[in-house]
């Protein structure tokens, strides 16, 4: 795992840009903005995808596979926490001299003068960066963004805009989200899930206490989340915003109600009371929205443009994605991959799914987490799905642990009847498809690769049978 060096110093001019990892959601996005600042771009990844693809056809060179000779004449290479400091283009960068960049400093190179907002939080950072950034195009400002997913009207993830105006998700699971020259900051909630990289909560907490501090026109953070509400004191900005169903918030959601796939909800904010709608299902949505309603009235817009803006926003890539529906049975996908996500995923689900039931398919990411969490995990799963397929786990930028595989998930169900362990994927799919009928919803969990058995699952509930590919 890399981790960002904030002694690094970016330069100026970057020259020509080397990313490794560019198909991946955030560094493809900062891919395609280097190439609209005219800077020539390379990249490398393991496989082909539809960003690769994309940020070929507009002129960047990419390798699939990962080889020394990839660098060639780069002067600034790119990388992500997710690499292995032994990965060859690192290597050949460093015996090279060139500047090593972590994603979140190139990052920063882009917004360099802009009016910067940053959106950091464990949970609903993606869906929020989204809402800001469509209500800002639908109200006219033509924002500058970067997200960790595509924005669903907008069909991209990442574009320079004309305006002043700056979008951000801040990724604090590495520290990195204290790169930015940030002028409002958005703290969706504080969740302990990233003690691997901060040792103890109260290193969590204070790096979530420093990234507000340094907003230089305030900070919009949770009024119900129970550690955001414990940090709020702490923050040193005169400014700030709270938001939510508290009873003391400034911008106070009620009244939340969800049907037919749309959410509406009421906002009371300085004396005003106005009614929402979304396009998306849940009460973590309503609460998204709070949040980015606030940062866009702190921001100068008027109540009643950012709700109509707000109303406009039709999810993002990975968050509740529908796939397709094969014999009556609708296949999702969800990025949701901590306990607290996952719960309000399948809330969310239960207000869709009608007299059908929900089929969770669930990849464990990271074997730290697993180990931590299995027991949350199945409790989550147990309640609020019927049944739960658990594949093995992928460990991502973590070595194996011994013993831990995606059957702590399903060994910890009190009903091993509402539980199925299949490591293979096509086992994975073949046994879904075989507990499936019309009516039901298949979710697919995780930030991994679990999206990639979505075929396997639509081709088994077609009748395909097994033996049509092998999962990863």
């Amino acid at each position: 795992m890399i981790k960002p060096d904030p002694n690094v110093a970016i330069p100026d001019d970057l020259g020509a840009v080397h990313l490794v990892g560019i198909g991946g959601s955030g560094m493809s996005g900062i891919a395609r903005m280097l190439l609209d600042r005219g800077i020539r771009v390379s990249g490398s990844d393991r496989t082909e995808n539809a960003a690769t693809t994309e940020l070929r056809e507009r002129g960047a060179r990419i390798a699939i596979g990962h080889d020394a000779a990839n660098v060639g004449d780069a002067e600034t290479l790119v990388v992500t926490s997710a690499l292995w400091p032994d990965n060859p283009e690192l290597v050949r960068a460093r015996e090279l001299g060139l500047t090593v960049l972590h994603r979140s400093q190139a990052l920063a190179w882009l917004t360099r003068g802009r009016r910067l907002v940053a959106v950091a939080g464990a949970h609903g950072k993606t869906t929020s960066t989204g809402m800001i950034v469509t209500a800002l195009e639908a109200m006219g400002a033509d924002p500058s963004f970067v997200n960790g997913g595509v924005i669903g009207g907008l069909g991209t993830s990442s574009r320079l805009g004309t305006g002043e105006t700056f979008v951000v998700e801040a990724d604090e699971s590495d520290g990195s989200f204290l790169f930015y020259d940030t002028a409002v900051a958005l703290i969706t909630n504080v969740d302990d899930d990233h003690l691997d990289h901060y040792g103890t909560i109260d290193a969590f907490e204070r790096a979530f206490v420093d990234f507000a501090s340094r907003a230089s026109e305030g900070d919009v953070i949770s009024s119900d989340d129970p550690l955001a509400v414990e940090i709020t004191p702490r923050i040193g900005n005169e400014r700030v915003i709270t938001f939510g169903e508290a009873e003391t918030a400034d911008v106070r959601l009620s009244s939340v109600a969800t049907a037919g796939g749309a959410t509406t909800f009421r906002i009371a904010y300085d004396g005003g009371v106005y009614d929402g709608e979304l396009e998306v299902p849940g009460h973590h949505n309503a609460l998204n929205a709070a949040g980015a309603f606030a940062v866009l009235v702190h921001l100068g817009f008027a109540p009643r443009a950012v709700l109509d803006g707000l109303s406009r926003f039709g999810g993002t890539k990975r968050r509740f994605e529908l796939h397709d529906t094969v014999r009556g049975v609708r296949v999702y996908d969800d990025y949701a991959h901590h306990p607290a996500e996952v719960e309000a995923a399948l809330t969310a689900a239960r207000t869709v799914v009608g007299d059908g039931r929900i089929i969770a398919v669930h990849q464990p990411h990271l074997y730290s987490r697993t180990q931590a969490m299995s027991d949350v995990f199945a409790e989550v799963y147990e309640r609020l799905a019927d049944h739960t397929v658990v594949l093995d786990v992928c460990g991502a930028r973590e070595d194996p642990i011994p013993g831990v595989t995606g059957e702590l998930v399903s060994k910890e169900f009190s009903d091993p009847g509402r539980v199925s362990y299949q490591p293979d994927w096509q086992d994975a799919a073949d046994h879904t498809a075989s507990v499936a009928r019309a009516g039901d919803v298949v979710i697919t969990f995780g930030c991994g690769d679990v999206y990639r058995i979505i075929p396997q699952l639509l081709d088994a509930l077609r009748g395909g049978g097994p033996g049509q590919g092998r999962g990863a």
